[in-house]
């Protein structure tokens, strides 16, 4: 059952009230004159990864031989004499 405050509260502690309902996930519902007049739901979850560690994982596709040098070796001006 959602947390009740009454349109008058919800002004004053209109701030703290909305981080509660991020914080802790539970809605909460305004009323007036004791009569329900809004609802405060807490956002649906984030898609965005935890970490940006591995956050590209699986966007890459491997189109070729990734082991042999990109150029012959008589190109490599390391290996002229």
């Amino acid at each position: 059952m959602p947390q009740t405050v009454s349109i008058s509260e919800f002004k004053a502690k209109c701030l703290a009230l909305v981080d509660l309902v991020k914080k802790t996930g539970q809605p909460l519902l305004i009323t007036k004159k004791g009569e329900p007049i809004a609802q405060v739901i807490p956002p649906p979850p984030s898609e965005k990864p935890l970490s940006w560690l591995g956050c590209m994982r699986e966007t890459g596709t491997i189109v070729g031989d990734i082991i042999s040098p990109a150029t012959d070796e008589e190109e490599w001006e390391a290996l002229r004499d």
